[in-house]
């Protein structure tokens, strides 16, 4: 069973920093996420074991809790006050963790389906932080049932995660929510040529309802900009709800599962989080594969203030549509 989370107002009160004359998210931050006012839902997912079982680092089960010190102490202003915002905890698996298979990610996947039709249902948005792409499919699936109709999805990443389904892992998520029926279109932006098979290539290249960039295209070659990539992600899944993904091993050595010396920089990131945010019908936003600590003994301090950013950069401008 999973470790759920709650917290209390001491919980946040102990992380956030106040300073007179100044007032910080963690300050107005509601934990009644089910509150009228509240927009987005935070949702931790302490888990590395969909990266383990697809042979990665582990370590992605770290970032939550830096990320959310970020995020509390970032400023309340008019862009985002903070009351737009709800915590529903966060999930941890500790029980999975000896003797992993694709069984146990199937576990992670039946309780984080559950948690997106509760929070998706009374039409709130889902902010998933933590953990491996395999979370990819429940929050799929889940936003799906909610719903009532498949969805589309856009993903910032260097891989396709569209792997066969040969049990349940970091790289098939998508594969899965597609073959099943809960995602209709899917858009991949900056998809590096040294890592994704001739194989998937060819399939995803033939599919109709797949549109994908390559980083190469973009950045070696220039034979679009990197702004006129996500725009064509954005006019190719317009016709339904879309979840926003960023898979954090795009980024350049930000610390992850699959981390990149070459890839894009957090700049693009976040402007891909503010292109996304204010033209799409965003269902969800997931961000993933990040870590505060890997597995291998690597640290970064840094992860979870990137992911603060990009998240603030997302729901403001979210609300800046209305």
């Amino acid at each position: 069973m999973p470790n759920l989370k709650i917290y209390q107002q001491g919980d946040l009160s102990q992380i956030t920093k106040t300073r007179t004359g100044e007032t910080k998210l963690g300050e107005k931050i509601s934990l009644d996420w089910r509150a009228e006012k509240v927009q987005f839902v935070l949702l931790g997912i302490a888990e590395d074991i969909g990266v383990r079982v697809n042979q990665g680092i582990g370590g992605t089960h770290t970032v939550w809790g830096s990320f959310l010190s970020a995020l509390l102490n970032i400023q309340s202003t008019n862009l985002l006050t903070g009351s737009e915002i709800g915590i529903y905890g966060s999930i941890s698996f500790g029980e999975l963790n000896e003797n992993i298979s694709s069984a146990s990610v199937e576990i992670i996947d039946n309780e984080v389906v559950k948690i997106i039709n509760e929070i998706a249902n009374l039409g709130k948005i889902p902010i998933v932080i933590g953990g491996g792409h395999n979370n990819a499919y429940p929050i799929i699936k889940g936003m799906s049932q909610s719903k009532k109709r498949a969805i589309n999805a856009i993903n910032l990443d260097a891989h396709s995660d569209f792997r066969a389904k040969e049990g349940r892992h970091s790289g098939n998520g998508f594969r899965y929510a597609y073959e099943e029926g809960f995602l209709q279109k899917y858009a991949i932006v900056g998809l590096h040529e040294n890592y994704n098979s001739q194989n998937i290539l060819d399939e995803i290249e033939k599919n109709p309802t797949i549109q994908f960039s390559f980083w190469e295209d973009i950045f070696l070659r220039e034979n679009l900009t990197f702004k006129e990539a996500i725009q064509q992600a954005i006019a190719f899944t317009k016709d339904a709800p879309t979840g926003i993904e960023l898979d954090l091993d795009c980024i350049e050595n930000v610390l992850s599962s699959a981390m990149t010396p070459c890839g894009i920089s957090t700049t693009h990131a976040r402007k891909y989080m503010h292109q996304t945010a204010i033209s799409t019908n965003a269902a969800y936003l997931h961000i993933c594969e990040g870590a505060s600590r890997l597995a291998t003994g690597q640290e970064s301090f840094s992860t979870g203030k990137l992911i603060a950013y990009l998240v603030s950069d997302f729901m403001k401008g979210h609300l800046s549509q209305n």
